[in-house]
């Protein structure tokens, strides 16, 4: 292993981390954009309690949060993973075969960019990784 690839491999943690931290803000957004109108407009109208949007949007509010702290991640994304599955599946077939005659690579990109998330984790600087380290007992030191 050359010294380059050593200092990719002490990186890995902490660019992991940045790839969670952007795809969950990215997911979050979806989910907003659905439910509240925020920070665009919906591009259809979605009434409260619809199925699939108004449903695909909470799971995006919800599963975008808890990837974006990095809290039960692996869960969270595999969720995610699944509703972009299904989202693509669901709506991008009719418009044609491929992703790119569809529209459908942003699902296919964040389906496996969840996937990604539901092996490697949170990375370093997730709630998961704090709450994976093991509690430290505080000394009492006595003043004299």
């Amino acid at each position: 292993m050359t010294n380059f690839e050593s200092k990719l491999t002490l990186l890995t943690p902490t660019v992991v981390s940045v790839f969670r931290i952007v795809l969950g803000l990215l997911f979050t957004i979806r989910g907003t954009q659905k439910l509240f109108d925020w920070p665009v407009a919906a591009p259809v109208d979605i009434p409260f309690g619809s199925f699939p949007l108004w449903w695909a949007g909470v799971i995006e509010l919800l599963a975008g949060v808890l990837i974006l702290i990095g809290f039960v991640t692996r869960f969270a994304a595999f969720i995610a993973s699944g509703q972009m599955a299904f989202a693509y599946f669901m709506i991008h077939p009719p418009k044609g075969s491929w992703p790119v005659e569809n529209g459908g690579e942003l699902p296919v990109v964040l389906c496996f960019g969840f996937l990604l998330l539901v092996f490697t984790g949170g990375g370093a600087y997730a709630l998961d990784a704090m709450r994976a380290q093991p509690t430290r007992k505080r000394s009492r030191s006595t003043v004299r």
